[in-house]
């Protein structure tokens, strides 16, 4: 149309012209002057005296503001500049993986748990996939590093398009709602591929696993009972937290025990009851553990050895827990409630300080009030307690009462949960004795649910893995080896026919 304004303009021009007495101009001079008028250059070097000519001018300069202002960058920006935008998009963010993509770990939502895991996936090389169902936020997660694809959640053609029958695992971290809706829906396309979800009440585990999912999470559980099993003062048994094989990986707070003051080589645990100590955590800092190792009452210890291995240690060293103050909580939340059905277990009574009086659940056990507030902390037993365990969702708030506990007490032990990774030396720093991340549980727990049968993460920092015995130590004496000092690794078991 634009072309077709161009040579009508530019053969008018000459019959205007000629109407007027200027003859002699060129066919280029026509198609000169009609693009200086209509691109509102207006050179005034050819211009007309009658007032048709004028009109005629006007007529030119109002259509060029038209297509070359208006029409033409917005035909631009639709047919050329959009699309090519969208192809841009398309390649930050796909529809679709690859069909050769296998093995890979296909995660449903982003939220803090996803992020820690999405790191260890990157530091053991695995591929990844991360679902989102808005492009406007597939594009905001790219940009910020993540592999992304574009689809919905309740689709079967998305989790077709993102090859679910040749992946390692489908994890979904979610609302219980969604995450029965995702495994529900990808054991429409895939009835092998191993489901894993994260369940916020226990009451939805039985739904999840009806869904589809091959295992259930109830990380706000496993967070209060870890939170629990590092309160010194209660019993001092060996709580197992992991399984590798016939191996059983456990924790134990020595405050109370014989061990206390003793190097490793000192305890003899493994001469006496045939326990390994891997490392000690001691401010929350793991550590390997060295024959000089001094225990000290504030450490807790890490155990591997066979069933009855835990169970002799258990024998020996176990001490019921005497008649102390109630632990402090603060949080009546999921994570505070499973900390103490946890200490309740271990014959420990707890206070819980909850700000909402629609969470309180024991009206003995609870103060409702601001934890914040001096008068609520002594109405729960601040002075008198030995453990306060932090555990809002909030983790501003949790540094904030953790610097707050530490200047009103700081004799006791403080124990606060951390919602991301990054915050953990932030509360340490603030004065707790020991701080677990949420973040760092879940990821741990979803990376050694995937098929690794040879590594068993128990602790950021800590990995136990098996291997075949290399020919270089065949017929050598552990001694003369001295793999702590070689490598870093220490000998945990062998494993014979």
């Amino acid at each position: 149309m634009l072309a077709g304004l161009l040579a009508l303009y530019s053969v008018t021009f000459h019959y205007i012209m000629a109407y007027e007495g200027h003859e002699g101009h060129s066919w280029l001079t026509g198609f000169y002057w009609t693009l200086t008028v209509m691109s509102t250059l207006g050179f005034g070097d050819i211009t007309f005296d009658s007032d048709l000519g004028r009109a005629f001018s006007s007529l030119v300069l109002l259509s060029g503001i038209v297509f070359f202002l208006v029409v033409f960058p917005f035909t631009f920006i639709e047919f050329f500049y959009a699309p090519w935008m969208k192809a841009q998009a398309a390649a930050r963010a796909p529809s679709e993986l690859p069909e050769h993509t296998k093995d890979h770990v296909i995660l449903t939502s982003y939220d803090d748990v996803v992020n820690a895991l999405v790191a260890r996936l990157e530091k053991y090389q695995y591929t990844y996939v991360l679902l989102a169902p808005d492009l406007s936020e597939a594009l905001r997660l790219h940009d910020l590093g993540y592999k992304v694809m574009v689809g919905d959640l309740d689709s079967p053609d998305t989790y077709r398009r993102a090859r679910v029958e040749q992946a390692l695992l489908v994890a979904t971290t979610a609302n219980d709602r969604l995450n029965t809706n995702v495994a529900f829906t990808v054991r429409e396309v895939s009835a092998s591929t191993p489901v894993i979800a994260t369940a916020n009440k226990s009451a939805s585990v039985d739904i999840l696993e009806l869904a589809g999912c091959n295992h259930v999470l109830e990380l706000a559980e496993r967070m209060g009972q870890a939170l629990a099993r590092r309160v010194m003062g209660g019993d001092t048994l060996a709580h197992i937290i992991g399984e590798f094989g016939e191996l059983r990986i456990a924790e134990a707070t020595v405050g109370q025990t014989a061990l206390v003051g003793k190097t490793l080589r000192e305890s003899r645990l493994r001469e006496r009851i045939g326990i390994s100590v891997l490392g000690v955590w001691e401010r929350g800092r793991f550590a390997a553990a060295h024959p000089e190792t001094r225990i000290t009452a504030g450490m807790v210890i890490v155990l591997a050895g066979s069933e009855a291995d835990i169970a002799r240690y258990n024998e020996f060293h176990c001490k019921k827990p005497a008649s102390l103050a109630p632990v402090l909580i603060i949080g009546g939340g999921r994570v505070g409630r499973a900390t103490a059905r946890a200490l309740v277990e271990r014959g420990q009574d707890y206070r819980i300080v909850e700000l909402l009086p629609e969470r309180v659940r024991d009206p003995e056990r609870y103060v409702v009030g601001d934890a914040a507030e001096l008068e609520v902390l002594e109405q729960a037993g601040i002075q008198t307690t030995d453990t306060v365990v932090v555990t809002t969702h909030d983790d501003d708030t949790n540094i904030y009462l953790t610097i707050y506990c530490r200047r009103l007490r700081p004799d006791i032990q403080i124990i606060s949960r951390s919602r991301l990774e990054r915050n953990v030396a932030t509360l340490h720093r603030a004065g707790a004795d020991f701080v677990l991340s949420y973040a760092s549980m879940g990821a741990n727990i979803i990376m050694n649910l995937l098929h690794r049968s040879n590594i068993l993460m128990v602790a950021e920092g800590l990995d136990i893995f098996k291997i075949r015995i290399p020919s270089s130590l065949v017929g050598r004496r552990l001694a003369d080896i001295d793999l702590p000092a070689n490598t870093g690794c220490t000998l945990v078991a062998i494993k014979q026919n």
